[in-house]
């Protein structure tokens, strides 16, 4: 298990704000955890208590709609804050949060983060900016899995992977391996639907599918297909 000072260390943009006396509360306080793949982080309805932040691995936000069939809101890539909006607005979760794969987890009880963004604005600052940014991204992926056709959201959806994790080295295959379920919760389509057009991408020489690995082979195709929709 990683340390809490090495996992401190992990993250200068939130380490370099903290004066020494905040730095030694919030690791007297700092818990590190880790999870299994598809284990639960929290679940819709719970009450926020910690501060949450990805140190390896990947999360998934996701919220279950009709049919019992869940919808991925984003996807946590590391090094990444989450589990505080609702914190900030005194609600319960709206969204759960898994584990996509093995990962590792700081958490930092929200009341400490309260009291230290109480007397330090550029804590208070750094929050804001990551607040008003993840809304604009949400904006836009709203916008996008409402007017795109089942193509165009499939083809987002790849693209999105691709720039979140990156490919391997022969520089086109993604780095992540996502199931044709996590691919339709992605795209805001039934699991079917996803395979048959990841089908179709295959035929159109889009892509090529090795199990679960997506490997690019016409990415000016795939972005055309994604802004048409």
């Amino acid at each position: 298990m990683i340390k809490r000072e090495e996992v401190l260390g992990k993250l200068p943009d939130l380490d370099n704000l903290l004066t020494p006396g905040e730095r030694e509360q919030v690791l007297k306080e700092m818990q590190v955890h880790a999870y299994r793949k598809n284990e639960p982080i929290y679940s819709e309805g719970d009450k926020p208590s910690h501060l949450l932040c990805l140190i390896s691995g990947k999360v998934k936000i996701y919220k279950d709609g009709v049919g019992g069939r869940a919808q991925i809101v984003r996807v946590v890539n590391a090094v990444e804050y989450f589990g505080y909006r609702a914190a900030f607005s005194d609600e319960n979760y709206i969204t759960a949060a898994a584990a996509f794969e093995s990962s590792v987890i700081a958490t930092i009880p929200i009341d400490l983060i309260r009291q230290l963004i109480m007397r330090n604005p550029q804590l208070a600052w750094f929050f804001l900016r990551r607040l008003a940014k993840a809304l604009g991204r949400s904006d836009a992926r709203t916008v996008n899995l409402t007017q795109k056709h089942i193509r165009g959201r499939l083809a987002e959806s790849i693209l999105f992977l691709k720039e979140s994790y990156g490919v391997e080295e022969d520089g086109c295959t993604l780095s992540i391996s996502p199931s044709r379920e996590d691919m339709a919760n992605l795209s805001n389509m039934t699991t079917s639907n996803a395979i048959r057009t990841l089908s179709v991408f295959v035929q159109e020489k889009l892509i090529s599918l090795d199990g679960r690995r997506i490997k690019i082979l016409d990415e000016p195709a795939l972005q055309k297909t994604s802004r048409i929709g």
